[in-house]
Parts: structure tokens; sequence; C-alpha cells
């Protein structure tokens, strides 16, 4: 009679007989794998098929070699602190790898390999090999990078060598030092090791996507990374990926294709598969076409975008997520879920915002990791080996910050790299450790050398910014419990996309001023006379600068539509569905010239800032092309991308003609006023819209008071006038007549009448004098909202 099995510990287990609770049994990792094959393969969600060893395999490997008592005395004197943490990882890593597997542990590996390769329909399949914790993926904690992965395995022997080699992982100095960080027993872990059928994304693409947008935590994103070749480039931050981002809400309305965002990645490498067992993959340099062109096309990125909404809604929680596609001809693959752990879990009431004060030159820009604002001096550090050397406080400047490095992160005041993106390990990490990043600068380490004082700011929204010099800057903490209820709409000034979803936690109403000139100039950054009147622009730079930007559209306007368009998006997701009023462009002349391809289509004005500006641009014969392009952004704002909040403001309009004939234009390019919900309002800036306020209300759905132009025209005084500064003040009787004024005959007419400046914020008179008029809203900068916000609540109290 053989042994009584019955009651044995099980040393393998497949995936689809795994559910998330089994983490205590096969980690994280593969515990959501199992869940994944076994409860959303029915929707549509596909994950290449495996196995996992359990934390007994593990268990039964360490007794089996007597290796209990190495962790224990290496660890205990690592604590003791009479050993380094090197010299305790290499001690316990090389004692793991040179043990040998119990016979059971070794024949179930065998088969279920076998059986792998029966399920491809090949001899000796290819499959991936990591690591899977069995505390990884725990709510404060994500494990990230934290154990090894080994791709391009093949054949029995190299598994089995490939699963020791798991095993040591769980004691590499990251490992280590991560777990002490996070307050885990070392003794009291156990590993499990997944093997899952690789995806040949060699030949195709790979990436990662979070559920939510991970620098802000709104909720309403899904943001994907993607880079050429297998994923560890990615998740390594070893290259720069292309970024997209969706917005979640839309994904089910027929004909919509919510893409806000999308970033092309300069994706300078890519790991393949390599020659022979002994270099199972190599890192290559990318083809110039390659780092040219995205690596998804609109429909993957949205069927991307629809599979990350499903997982979470069956996890019930924001989640991490790694794809594969297969370059093959076959799909898109979900090879790794796990919960998010940082923005998910921030404190929802309250968040901090950092303000700048005078920097010096800016040196560097990258993608910002975090909103913080750190200072130091800079400790350039070009490999792993090098780290010994980091001083507490410093800015760590590298060119990837391998997880590796984890030991001296916690101490950097912030780090810097030169590739990666905000999906990276070690983007990840810093997030988790709270330490500011910018990645992806491209050259950090070739500009900034040791020593060297600078400021690295995450403030600004998407991109981050290193400062020459340590500048001064401000913390303010706002409590969103605090923020008093008001009648009185409170909006957003908004001219930056990338910074909009900082602020999406503030209740405000929506946003009462998108300014489409900041979109235009820093993210389309050229004129569209260039685009539409492109053979008439003259040899030299600015031409060679359009050619490189319009590169791959048949259709260079298109670019300019595409670009503002998504530009504006990002504005009009963050508080949907209230309304995101978006002033048409208003740039001065001299600010035209300044685009790209601009000094060859604007005139020379003495006086630019009542001169050729505004409406009087959009239906002349010098610009009506360039204003189509606008109409034509606002339409794929509208029907393509799907925000019917976007509201069409007119600025500067000098005539109740000058309304009416952009109006027409308008209509000529499908923005017709009352289709399909659209409003249309009009800024009052101008005496005239005051004077004639009656007569613009029947062309308009409302008014949006300028308050700086309409003093500057009202008492006759250039805004930029140092000489004049002492005069102009919003508050001066004649102006308060004007806005009171327009006020009672918007409120007459059955019109919306907001204001936007700064005025409600610097003083709080002001801001009860708008509320005694009866004002139906007032915009204010992001920062200034709380302020106003209080103001308003006061003065509706006095009522």
């Amino acid at each position: 009679m053989g042994p009584d099995t019955r009651n044995a510990p099980v040393m393998l287990k497949w995936f689809e007989d795994l559910a998330r609770e089994d983490v205590p049994e096969v980690g994280g990792k593969n515990a959501s794998l199992g869940e994944m094959v076994a409860r959303l393969g029915a929707e549509g969600i596909r994950v290449p098929p495996g196995f996992a060893t359990t934390a007994a395999a593990f268990r039964a490997y360490i007794d089996a070699n007597g290796l209990g008592a190495v962790l224990a005395d290496q660890l205990g004197q690592l604590a003791e602190g009479r050993i380094s943490l090197s010299d305790a990882g290499r001690r316990i890593r090389a004692e793991v790898n040179a043990g040998t597997w119990p016979a059971d542990i070794e024949t179930a590996i065998r088969a279920a390999y076998r059986a792998l390769a029966d399920r491809a329909g090949v001899s000796d399949p290819a499959v991936a090999v990591r690591s899977s914790a069995t505390a990884e993926d725990l709510p404060d904690a994500s494990f990230a990078g934290q154990q090894e992965t080994f791709l391009n395995i093949r054949g029995e022997a190299a598994l089995l060598a490939a699963c020791r080699r798991c095993y040591a992982s769980l004691f590499t100095d990251r490992a280590i030092t991560y777990r002490r960080l996070k307050g885990f027993d070392d003794l009291g872990l156990a590993l499990s090791v997944g093997v899952q059928l690789m995806v040949r994304s060699d030949e195709g693409g790979s990436g990662v996507m979070f559920s939510l947008d991970t620098e802000s935590g709104f909720d309403k994103l899904v943001l994907i990374n993607a880079a050429w070749g297998l994923g560890e480039t990615v998740v390594q931050g070893a290259v720069s990926p292309d970024e997209y981002q969706v917005y979640k809400p839309f994904l089910d309305h027929e004909g919509c294709v919510p893409v806000l965002h999308k970033g092309l990645g300069t994706k300078e490498i890519k790991m393949i598969y390599g020659p022979d067992p002994a270099a199972p993959t190599r890192t290559v340099p990318t083809a110039k076409a390659e780092r040219e062109n995205f690596v998804l096309s609109d429909a993957e990125i949205l069927e991307l975008a629809r599979i990350a909404v499903k997982i979470e809604r069956h996890y019930g929680q924001p989640m991490d997520m790694e794809w594969a596609r297969d370059g093959l001809g076959g799909p898109l693959f979900i090879v790794q879920a796990r919960p998010e752990t940082v923005q998910s879990r921030t404190e929802s009431h309250a968040f901090r915002s950092y303000r700048l004060g005078e920097t010096g030159a800016a040196l560097l820009r990258g993608l910002s990791v975090g909103s913080a604002v750190a200072t130091g001096e800079v400790c350039l550090i070009e490999s792993a080996a090098e780290i010994d050397r980091f001083r507490d406080g410093a800015v760590l400047v590298t060119s990837t910050t391998d997880p590796d490095w984890v030991p001296i992160m916690k101490r950097a005041a912030a780090i810097v790299t030169d590739h990666g993106g905000r999906t990276s390990h070690a983007a990840i990490i810093s997030r988790e450790l709270g330490v500011p990043a910018i990645v992806g600068t491209g050259q950090a380490t070739h500009l900034l050398h040791d020593g060297q004082a600078i400021t690295v700011s995450c403030a600004g929204g998407d991109e981050g910014v290193i400062y020459a010099g340590e500048a001064g800057f401000e913390i303010e903490e706002t409590r969103l419990d605090e923020i008093p209820q008001t009648r009185t709409k409170v909006m957003l000034n908004m001219a930056n996309p990338a910074a909009a979803t900082r602020w999406w936690r503030l209740p405000a109403d929506g946003v009462g001023l998108a300014r489409m000139e900041f979109v235009i100039s820093n993210e389309v950054k050229v004129h569209p006379l260039a685009l539409t009147r492109y053979d008439s622009l003259p040899e030299g730079p600015d031409r060679d600068a359009i050619d490189r930007l319009t590169r791959g559209y048949a259709d260079r306007t298109e670019y300019f539509v595409e670009t503002l368009a998504r530009g504006l998006s990002r504005i009009a997701a963050t508080w949907y569905p209230h309304p995101a009023i978006i002033r048409m462009s208003d740039f001065k002349t001299n600010e035209y010239a300044g685009l790209l391809g601009g000094a060859a289509f604007e005139p020379q004005e003495e006086n630019p800032m009542i001169g050729f500006r505004g409406a009087s641009r959009y239906y002349s014969d010098a610009y009506r092309d360039g204003f189509a392009l606008e109409c034509r952004a606002i339409r794929r704002l509208r029907e393509t991308i799907g925000f019917r909040n976007a509201v069409v403001m007119i600025p500067f309009c000098r005539t109740v003609r000058e309304a009416d004939r952009v109006l027409e234009v308008m209509a000529e390019n499908g923005l017709r006023r009352g289709k399909d919900g659209l409003e249309v309002y009009v800024m009052c800036e101008l005496p005239s819209n005051v004077i004639e306020a009656e007569a613009f209300a029947e062309r308009f759905d409302g008014f949006s008071i300028g308050s700086n132009d309409l003093t500057q025209l009202t008492l006759g005084i250039d805004r930029d006038s140092e000489a004049l500064a002492s005069l102009f003040s919003e508050s001066d009787p004649a102006v308060l007549w004007m806005i009171e004024t327009v006020i009672a005959k918007a409120r007459k007419a059955g019109r919306k009448i907001g204001l936007c400046g700064q005025a409600p914020s610097n003083h709080p008179e002001f801001a009860k004098l708008l509320v005694r008029a009866g004002i139906d809203s007032i915009s204010v900068t992001p920062d200034s909202f709380l302020a106003v916000k209080r103001h308003v609540a006061e003065a509706e109290a006095g009522d």
C-alpha cells in the first residue's frame, strides 16, 4: 500500500482552478490570473493559459534543502547589523539556486508543462515564468518589480531552473528592503511561480494600463502605455512608451471615439526573443518607422479600455493591468491584473496643491509622477553599483530607475530619469513612497551634474519641469468637506489640459472659461493658416518643424483638428456633465505671429490689444479658413469624442452685426446654435456689449463678463501699462455700473450670465457685489476656488 496522500498539500494548480481568494496559496498575481481565466473569459477577456506552484511547494523546497536555518541565520545577522544587505542577499540566493527539487514537485511541474504544450500544439512552448509573493498586492503594497520574471523559457530543464531563480528572487536586495519598508516578515512569506504561455508580443506590442489616472486619481480615465516588443521594457522603465487616455463613461456610446489623449513615445528599444536558451531575450533598437508610429490603433485603444472597465467592474476597485498583442495576427491578451494601490486609497476629502514661487531657468521637461515640488542637489548615478554613494535628501538622477534602487529611492527628495513612462515599476514605487519623480526627460544624465541645485516640479499637470536652483514654494491643504454649498455657481478657468484632472475633486459647477489659445500654442503649436495655406508657406525652420509635427497625416489640417479637439476634451471631461464653456481663439496678432508659420500670415499692428482679434477674425477672409478648423475641432469634440457639454463662446464681439456674421460662419461649418443642444455664449468685455445687451441676448444663450478687458475699455487704460496700473480697478464705479447693468439686462432677457476673472478672489467685496446683483456664476482659477466659494457663501448668507 502506498502512502496516504488524501491530506497531502497541493503543489501545483492550473489557473482555471484558482480564484482571487487564493492569495495565501499562490500570491496575488497568480490568484488574479486564475480569477480572470475562470470568471472573465465569457466576457471576451483573453488570458493566456498556465499554472502556478503553491506556497506549499515553496516551503517544501526550503525544507527539503535545509534552507530554513540559512534564512534565519542570514536575516538575523542582517537585522542585528552584523552583515550587510548585499552579503545576506547574495548568500541566501546562492543557497536557494543550488537546491534540488523534491521529486513530487519536479514531476508535477514537468507534467504540467507537457500538458501546456499539448494545449499550444507545440513540443516546447515558450512560457513566461513569473514570481508571485503570497503577500503580494495587499492593500498597502504593490510589490512592483520586487521579484523576477523570465521570458521565452523553453523546455522542462530550463523551466525548472527558472522556477528556482524565481524562488531566489524573493531575497534580492530590493525585495528585502521593500518588505522592511512595508513591515512584512521575511520568514513569514512564501513564493508562488506562475508559468504562462507566451503571447508573441515580441512581434507585436505590449504595455501596462490603469483603470484610473495614476497621478490625480481621476476615476473616469483609463491610462494605457504601449511599446513595441515584450512588455518588460515598459515595466522596467527602460523605454519611453506611447501614452493614451480614454474616457470610460463614453465607451458604450455608439459612434463615440472617446480617446482624450495620444502621446507618441520615443520607444527607443524593444525586447524580442533571443537566439538560444542561454539568451532567451535580447534588446534591440527600434526602427525609425516604429519610433514614429503609434503602437495601437484607435480601435485597439478602445478595446483595451473596455477590457479595463470590465476587469475593474468585476473586482470592484481600480486595477493595474499588463497587456500584450500577438504580432502574428493574434488578438489582445491580459497577462496580469492587480489592484491599484496608491491613488485608489488616497484620502478623498482632502488634497494638497503646490504653488511655485520665482524659479530659475527651465532646464528639462518630462512626465510627472505625483503632484509635489521638491528641491535639492543632484546625485547622478549611472549604475546600481554606485548606489552606496547616494546622499540622503539629494535628487536621484539616472538613466532608468531600476527596482534594484528601492533602497535609496525612499531617501531621495525627488527622482529624475532619462527614460520610462508613468506606468513603469520605478514610477509606481516612487508614487507609492510619496517621492515626486519626472521620467522620460531624454537627457537628464547629460545636462545635469553632481551637486547642482535644482527644483523638481510635478505641480503643473502631466508635464514635469526641472528648474535651475532651489525655488521657494507653498503648500496648500484643501479639505473638501469644509467647502460650503452655494446657490451661485462657482466654476473654473482652465487653460492647460494636462493640469485639469489635478483638480477633479473640487466640487466645481463646470468650466466657466476654457482658453482655446493655450491649447493651440502649447499642444498644436502651428498657426492654422500655415496648414490651410501650406503651399504659400516660405521654406525655413518653421516649415521644417510643421513637417515633423504633421508627419503621418495625409491632410495636414487634420493634425490641427485632432490635436485641438483632444486637448479640449481633457478639460471637458473633468467635470462632465457640467458645462465646459470654450472660448474660441482670442490671440492678438503678435501672439498669432509667434505660432509656427504665423509670421507669414499676420499683420503688424500698433495696438494689437484693440486690433484684429476675436470675432472680427472669424468671418474675415484673412482668417476665415483658420476659424473653420477651430469649428471642426469643436464638432469633433462634441460629436465624435462625445462631449455635448461643450459650450462655444465668442470673444471680443464688437457689434450686433458682427455677431450675426460670426453665427453665420459657424453654421456654415456645422455649428448651428441650438442644433444638438449647442449653446453659444458671448464675452461681455466691451461697453458696446453692455449698451446693446438686449440685442446680443437675442443672438446668444449667455454672457460671460471679462472683467479685465471691460475695465480697460471702460476706463481707457491699457491694462499692461505700468504707469497707469494704480488707476486700473474692476471696482471703479464706472466698471461696477457696467457689470450691474449687464447682469440686470441678461436676467430680464432670460439669459445666463457669469464672470471670469481674478477680482472675486482678490477682493471679497467684489464677489459679494456680484452675488447681490444676481449673477448666475463666477469662474476663477482652481487655486482661488475655495476662497471665492467662501466669499459667495458669506454674501448669500447676508441676503
